[in-house]
């Protein structure tokens, strides 16, 4: 099982470790409720370094990564990212990725269940191109720092001048020796960065975040894998395995605006198609009367009939409502429609409601 280079500090801290697509994870340290409701009032930062990270050098890497994604990358200017499918030929979701553009390379972060298949897709398809594709995932580090007071954060902790960074968009430099990339993106709902470092130096630089700014008022604080998922559904977010896999095509998945179909890559032809003939599926928000939560694989039911599945479901810290995502047939999928999940001993009535769940405030 890899372990984090935050290993040690998430020991000390206490967290609660679990085996996480083959790494060894923080999913909470004080609780989930505790650490959700900080991120969303503070900050906290976020151990990713499970998610995979790869370069793509060479003159080939613009038109081989535009051959394999869904969003059209023609336009990425440097220093900019772009959220992206990567699918097989039929539709199905490979994985969900980050694509950045730098001054002498390309970047894709991946989800980490999904690394080793993004890998051996990317050099399958690579021959054409002139490309050298690298995994950096061990030799580096990736923390979220995510919250309304993020931003204000990071920029008194390092001097760095992130307001005027514009979402999606990324800088690079050094600190103390220390070569670094910062993301503004996240994926919590909230403002926030994301930062690559060397996996040699997050050890020391954690302690001084944790000890930084504010530390008596604990604006920035250590939160695991089971808030940052509470955090997503509530704003909306796919996760993929749940409601994105190779069962799933981008378009029935709901994600239509990151794929073009004015270009060609694997799998154009297939979506063409779907979205020539309408998804028969959708994939909706829901929020269900009561304190039940619907669990992924629940049965959706519309007047006693299957109707679709449960993909992710939980009790909404921010909004203290059972909500739940799911894929529903698309006669069903316009808000207002009332339905029922299948709980097993009984039904419960649910009903379609818009995504995202939950926005931050504009003044955030």
């Amino acid at each position: 099982m890899h372990k984090s280079p935050l290993h040690d500090i998430h020991i000390e801290q206490g967290a609660k470790l679990i085996d996480f697509a083959g790494w060894h994870m923080p999913v909470h340290y004080r609780g989930i409720n505790e650490e959700h409701v900080h991120t969303r009032t503070k900050c906290s930062i976020f151990d990713v370094s499970h998610m995979g990270r790869i370069r793509i050098q060479g003159t080939g890497a613009q038109p081989f990564l535009q051959h394999i994604c869904t969003r059209d990358l023609d336009d990425t200017q440097v220093g900019q990212n772009k959220y992206s499918h990567i699918c097989n030929e039929q539709g199905g979701v490979i994985d969900d990725v980050i694509v950045g553009r730098y001054k002498k390379h390309w970047y894709v972060v991946c989800n980490a269940s999904n690394r080793e298949s993004v890998l051996e897709w990317m050099n399958r398809h690579c021959e054409s191109h002139a490309v050298k594709i690298v995994d950096e995932t061990f030799e580096t580090a990736m923390l979220a720092i995510q919250g309304p007071k993020a931003i204000g954060f990071v920029e008194d902790a390092f001097g760095l001048d992130i307001k005027s960074l514009k979402r999606y968009w990324a800088l690079t430099g050094s600190y103390f020796g220390m070569q670094y990339t910062i993301a503004r993106s996240g994926y919590t709902g909230e403002d926030g960065v994301e930062a690559i470092v060397p996996a040699s130096a997050v050890g020391l630089l954690v302690p001084l975040l944790l000890g930084g700014a504010d530390r008596e008022d604990n604006v920035c604080m250590l939160a695991g894998l089971a808030a940052r998922d509470t955090l997503r559904l509530e704003a909306g977010m796919p996760l993929y395995g749940h409601e994105l896999s190779l069962e799933w095509d981008s378009l029935t998945a709901g994600q239509g605006w990151c794929v073009d179909l004015s270009k060609d890559f694997i799998g154009a032809a297939a979506l063409r198609e779907i979205k020539a003939g309408q998804p028969t599926q959708k994939l909706v928000g829901l929020e269900l009367d009561g304190k039940r939560i619907a669990r992924e694989g629940y049965p959706i039911l519309k007047d006693s009939r299957p109707a679709g599945k449960i993909t992710s479901g939980t009790m909404s810290p921010t909004l203290g409502k059972s909500i739940a995502m799911g894929f529903v047939e698309t006669e069903f999928s316009e808000p207002g429609t009332e339905l029922e999940i299948d709980l097993g001993r009984k039904t419960n009535p649910a009903r379609v409601v818009p995504l995202p769940f939950y926005k931050r405030p504009k003044s955030n």
